[in-house]
């Protein structure tokens, strides 16, 4: 194969310079019949590409055309036996693994930080989930990755676990020793299905941590669109045959997916194939540059301490992508989200997330010099306003619990219940999620014990502004519990 042909944009392109007349979907018939400043704005060309399942652009549901053959290309460039493409995110992909491996009552191994998807996927499969605890760092006020040794516990109590999920990187780039946890779970016959959101560009450069298809996982699901450069909201579903059946996964990934799938995100995964391919070692080696750079002069600043290597020193914290800057500003006596707005509110530059402890800014080769040096003369600045707190106080770092699951998350979350308020619900058993988005790591999801330590930490968190919501009650002022419990 041609690393450098992009089937399925050229298709597209070929398709529009007929203009052909439209007697179908979408209604607005390149852009005449919608209104005429997002038009403009948009621009026609990209409203042309906006197109359908017709014949001749080939079908996402059925693939036989270009889009086979663009799926074909991006299974080779990363390494796996077939890659399915998805235009509702990594979410769907996601539940996807899940959905296709375990029903009703199976056993599956789940690292209890991983993202609301994973948890929606049990719910619907009605699985039994066994939490892992991740490794904590009470430092950063972080959860990372899984070691070896808490695996292998799991798979010796568990053995009849149908899979195991494993998140590399983390949001924060931590990687585990992925290579390591895939042999130890594939000797006990259980499959090993990624969360790989934040590692498209790992297995195009040597000085990330391995991709989980060089790993030799199972199945991944993978964000194209945070550091691939595809149009948000274009994922791909990597798969490795032998102890996973690709044709049912693509069954079940079919179900999950909208019959109206957009053209134009499918086409940015194609291209964005294409430029990881051709050119990723490069464009990543840019990025690298960048973001270490930014990390040292950032480290020299009182009152900023960056994520680094100093970090890996176990296999839950096996390799680190520099790419991913996570700053903690805690010793400047503010939160992360209070740094957050200054960084918006006065500097013009907006960050990916921010917690109750850190900022995480996300580097990639679509940086320039002068970006890094906005954001290291921006945070000087603040680290400079907030000299007079530093060390004037010991701030402790607040973690959230890992509770105890009393029912399952599918009968949890359809059982009858009832409303209480957050603060009077400690030992009952939770009915919905709780989570701040982003990451959208649940505190709480249903059918754990809810306990007082994890009220504490939700009540941190809106006190000081960050996005908690999952809950009917958008001010989680009050919760859906489980009723009648004995």
């Amino acid at each position: 194969m041609n690393q450098n042909e992009t089937p399925l944009f050229d298709t597209l392109l070929h398709h529009a310079t007929r203009k052909p007349i439209q007697f179908h979907i979408p209604g607005h018939k390149h852009g005449r019949g919608m209104d005429s400043r997002f038009r403009s704005f948009v621009g026609d060309q990209a409203l042309s590409l906006d197109l359908i399942n017709i014949a001749p652009l080939d079908d996402l549901h059925h693939p036989t055309g270009a889009i086979k053959r663009a799926q074909e290309l991006a299974a080779q460039a990363f390494g796996a036996d077939y890659t399915y493409f998805s235009v509702q995110g990594t979410s769907t992909a996601i539940m996807a693994m899940v959905l296709s491996t375990v029903g009703p009552g199976d056993k599956i191994l789940v690292p209890r930080n991983v993202h609301k998807s994973v948890l929606t996927a049990i719910i619907l499969a009605d699985a039994q989930p066994i939490f892992l605890l991740p490794e904590v760092d009470a430092r950063f006020g972080i959860s990372h990755g899984l070691s070896v040794e808490v695996v292998t516990d799991a798979l010796v109590a568990h053995p009849d676990a149908r899979a195991l999920v494993v998140i590399n990187p983390t949001y924060f780039g931590i990687s585990a020793n992925l290579e390591r946890i895939v042999d130890v779970a594939h000797s006990y016959g259980v499959p090993v299905l990624v969360d790989e959101a934040h590692g498209v560009h790992t297995g195009f450069h040597s000085a990330l941590p391995l991709s989980a298809m060089q790993a030799g996982a199972d199945m991944a699901a993978t964000s194209v669109h945070k550091l691939g450069g595809s149009m948000t909201g274009s994922s791909v579903l990597n798969i490795r045959e032998g102890m996973i059946d690709p044709r049912h996964v693509q069954v079940v990934m079919s179900m999950l997916t909208t019959t109206s799938t957009s053209y134009l995100l499918l086409a940015s995964l194609d291209v964005a194939r294409k430029e990881l391919a051709a050119h990723g070692h490069e464009r990543i080696s840019k990025a690298i540059d960048l973001a270490l750079q930014a990390r040292h002069r950032l480290n020299e600043v009182p009152g900023l301490v960056c994520l680094d290597e100093s970090c890996l020193n176990s296999s839950a914290t096996f390799a680190l992508d520099p790419t991913k800057l996570t700053i903690s500003v805690k010793d400047l006596g503010v939160t992360g989200y209070d740094v957050e707005r200054m960084l918006r509110e006065n500097y013009n530059i907006e960050v990916e997330l921010s917690d109750l402890y850190n900022v995480l800014c996300i580097i990639s080769w679509g940086d320039e010099q002068a970006d890094i040096d906005a954001l290291v003369h921006a945070l000087t600045e603040i680290a400079h306003a907030y000299q007079d707190r530093q060390g004037k106080r010991e701030v402790v770092v607040q973690l959230p619990s890992m509770p105890e699951l009393r029912m399952s998350p599918r009968s949890a979350f359809y059982a009858k219940t009832e409303i209480v308020p957050l603060q009077a619900s400690v030992g009952r058993t939770m009915a919905e999620m709780v989570m701040v988005y982003p990451p959208g790591i649940p505190i709480l999801l249903p059918g754990e014990v809810i306990t007082q330590d994890n009220i504490d930490y939700i009540e941190a968190n809106l006190r000081a502004g960050l996005p908690v919501q999952g809950p009917d009650d958008p001010e989680i002022r009050l919760i859906k519990v489980v009723c009648n419990e004995s």
